[in-house]
C-alpha cells in the first residue's frame, strides 16, 4: 500500500481533507489547498478541509485545472488517494465551462457541449420560463434581461454557466494613475496587484469576478486600476460614509481624476459624476417598511461601465436581487473573505462573478507586504457569583454573560501596560462594555452613533498618533484605514462569524515602517459558550496560516 509518512493530507471518501498541521510540509498543502477547498475546522493537530463544488468551480473560473488539483492531492497525500475522488473532481471541474452564456445579436444563447445536458436543464421546471426558445440540441435562446436570474437559478441546481456573453461599455472616461501622491511621495502598483487587475480584466470571462486580498494589502488600488485600465465611468458601492471618504481620498490621490469628477451619493449630497461613490446602506434604504429601495435608480441614471463592491462579501438582498439586472455590465467584488454568515457564496460567483484573484496571507506577510500578526487568545474565568449565575441562564443570556464578563478590565488593562507605547484598538461588540472601559481607561469609542464629524476628526487624531488608544464598535469593522494600529485588543464578537475575525485582525494588519510586527488578542471567557464560539471564528486564522497562542489570564 502506498504510504508517504512526511506527507500531510488524509483524502477522504467524502470529499473532505485531513491536514496534519505538525508536517515539515504543512505550509506548503495548506497554501495548495486554499485555490481548491474550504476549511472547516481547525483543532491544533488536524485540520479538516472540503472540497465542495463551489469551491472547485471557482478554482477553475481561476484558471486551476483538474489535473493541478488531483496532481496537489496525489503528491501531498499520505495515503492513496480513494479512486472515486479524481472521477468526481474532473466531473465537477468540467461542468465550469460546459455550459456557455454567448451573444447572438440582440440576444443570448445558452450552449452546452453535451446534448444530454442540454436536455435536463430544459426539463428543470424552475427554468423552463428562462429558455423559451430552443435552437438546437445544444443551444436555447435567452432574454438579456434573464441573464443574472438564470445564471443564479443554474449554479444553485448544480450547473455553473460560464458567462462569455461580453458587457456594454459604459461612457469612456479618460484617465490614468498618478505617479506621485499629493506630498510627493512616489508610487507603483505592486506585483500581486497588478496581478490581480490583470486576472479581472482579461480571459475568458474577464470583466466580473472577485479578488480576494487581505485587509491592508492594498484591495482598494486594485479597483482604482481597474477602473483606470477600463477607461469608463464608475460606480463604487462602499459599506458605510467613513469607507466612501476613505475611498475618495485614494481616488483623488492615485489618479488624475479631479474634484469635480468625484462624486458622493448620499443622504446629504446626491451627486452624479464620472465617478460616484455610494453605500449600501443608501441604497436599501426604504421610505416605508414594505416600500422599495428608494435609490436603486441610481444603478441605471448613468451609463456606468464598471460597477465596484467592496467587502462584497457583504453584500444585502436586495442588491443582490438588482444586481441579476446589471450582468451587461462589468463587475468587481472585492474582499478579504469569501465567506458568507448567511451561505450565499453561490451568489457572489453568479451575480457578481466567480474569484478571479486569491492570494494567501502569510506569503503577503513573508514578503513585507502586510504585519507579520501573532494571535493571541487570553481566557479570562468568570467570577464566583458570575458563575452561579451563568449555570441557571438561557442559552441567550450565557453567551451575553461571558462577553460581557467584568473581569476582561483587568485583563485590558494589564495588555495596556504591556504595550505603553503602542497604537491599540479595542474591538468589542456590546457599547455599553465599550463605554465602560472607555470611562475606565480614559480613550474616546466610535459607534454607528457617532456623527461623521466627530468620527472622522477622531480617526484623523489616531492616524496622527494625538490618541494612543481607540474603541471601535462594529461600525469598525471594515474599511476603516488605520495605518498606525499595531495591537487589537478584542473584547467581544459576534459569535461565531469568521467574516468579522478576517476583518478585525485587518484593523492591524498595515504595514509598518521599522518593526513591522503586529499582535492580536482575543479575551474569551473560559469554559463557556463565547469560548465554542471563539474556536469557530478562528478557523480562519488557521485557514491563513496564524498559529493561535491561547493563555491563561493571571
Amino acid at each position: 500500500m502506498h504510504y508517504v509518512p512526511e506527507n500531510p493530507l488524509i483524502v477522504q471518501g467524502d470529499h473532505t481533507v485531513l491536514l496534519e498541521t505538525h508536517s515539515p510540509r504543512f505550509d506548503e498543502a495548506r497554501d495548495a489547498l486554499l485555490a481548491f477547498a474550504e476549511l472547516v475546522k481547525s483543532p491544533e493537530y488536524i485540520h479538516t478541509w472540503r472540497i465542495t463544488p463551489l469551491s472547485l468551480w471557482n478554482a477553475a473560473a481561476a484558471g486551476h485545472t483538474a489535473d493541478e488539483v488531483i496532481d496537489t492531492l496525489t503528491r501531498l497525500a499520505k495515503y492513496p488517494v480513494p479512486e472515486h475522488i479524481p472521477v468526481s473532481i474532473r466531473d465537477k471541474m468540467g461542468r465550469y465551462g460546459s455550459l456557455r452564456l454567448v451573444r447572438d445579436g440582440e440576444w443570448l444563447r445558452l450552449e452546452a457541449d453535451d446534448p444530454l445536458r442540454m436536455k435536463e436543464i430544459r426539463h428543470l421546471k424552475t427554468v423552463q420560463g428562462l429558455l423559451p426558445h430552443a435552437l438546437d440540441d445544444c443551444a436555447t435562446r435567452v432574454s438579456p434581461r434573464h441573464r443574472g436570474e438564470l445564471k443564479q437559478l443554474l449554479t444553485s441546481l448544480g450547473h455553473p454557466v460560464a458567462d462569455l456573453a461580453g458587457y456594454e461599455d459604459g461612457d469612456p472616461l479618460t484617465m490614468a494613475l498618478s505617479p506621485t501622491l499629493p506630498d510627493g511621495s512616489s508610487w507603483h502598483l505592486r506585483d500581486y496587484q497588478l496581478a490581480a487587475v490583470d486576472a479581472f480584466s482579461e480571459g475568458t470571462g474577464g470583466g466580473s469576478g472577485v479578488v480576494v486580498l487581505p485587509c491592508g494589502a492594498g484591495k482598494t488600488l486594485v479597483g482604482i486600476a481597474a477602473m483606470v485600465r477600463l477607461g469608463m465611468r464608475t460606480l463604487i458601492l462602499c459599506t458605510g460614509h467613513t469607507a466612501l471618504l476613505q475611498w475618495k481620498r485614494h481616488v483623488l490621490d492615485h489618479t488624475t481624476l479631479t474634484e469635480d469628477q468625484v462624486g458622493e451619493y448620499t443622504g446629504q449630497n446626491k451627486e452624479l459624476r464620472d465617478v460616484t461613490l455610494t453605500t449600501y446602506q443608501l441604497l436599501t434604504w426604504r421610505p416605508e417598511k414594505n416600500a422599495p429601495p428608494a435609490h436603486f435608480r441610481l444603478f441605471h441614471e448613468a451609463n456606468w461601465g464598471l460597477v465596484i463592491y467592496d467587502e462584497v462579501h457583504l453584500l444585502p438582498a436586495p442588491i443582490f436581487r438588482e444586481t441579476a439586472y446589471l450582468q451587461a455590465r462589468r463587475r468587481l467584488g472585492l474582499t478579504a473573505t469569501l465567506v458568507r454568515e448567511d451561505g450565499r457564496e453561490a451568489d457572489v460567483f453568479s451575480l457578481v462573478g466567480p474569484k478571479r484573484f486569491d492570494m494567501p496571507w502569510k506569503r503577503l506577510e513573508h514578503e513585507g507586504w502586510i504585519a507579520q500578526a501573532t494571535c493571541i487568545e487570553i481566557r479570562v474565568p468568570l467570577g464566583d457569583q458570575e458563575r452561579a449565575h451563568y449555570a441557571t441562564a438561557t442559552a441567550k443570556a450565557q453567551s451575553r454573560m461571558a462577553s460581557m464578563n467584568p473581569r476582561k478590565g483587568a485583563v485590558v488593562e494589564q495588555l495596556l501596560a504591556r504595550h505603553p507605547d503602542a497604537a491599540v484598538v479595542v474591538l468589542g461588540t456590546y457599547l455599553d462594555q465599550l463605554q465602560w472601559l472607555a470611562r475606565r481607561f480614559g480613550f474616546p469609542v466610535i459607534t454607528g452613533q457617532t456623527p461623521m464629524a466627530e468620527r472622522d476628526e477622531l480617526f484623523g487624531k489616531y492616524r496622527r498618533g494625538e490618541i494612543r488608544v481607540i474603541g471601535l464598535s462594529r461600525v469598525g469593522n471594515f474599511a476603516v484605514d488605520l495605518p498606525t494600529a499595531s495591537v487589537a485588543i478584542q473584547i467581544s464578537g459576534t459569535f461565531g462569524s469568521r467574516q468579522e475575525e478576517a476583518q478585525r485582525l485587518g484593523r492591524v494588519l498595515r504595514p509598518k515602517e521599522g518593526d513591522n510586527t503586529a499582535l492580536f488578542y482575543t479575551l474569551v471567557t473560559a469554559d463557556s459558550r463565547e469560548q465554542e464560539y471563539a474556536e469557530r471564528r478562528q478557523r480562519f486564522l488557521s485557514e491563513q496560516g496564524y498559529p493561535y497562542r491561547i493563555e491563561l489570564a493571571e
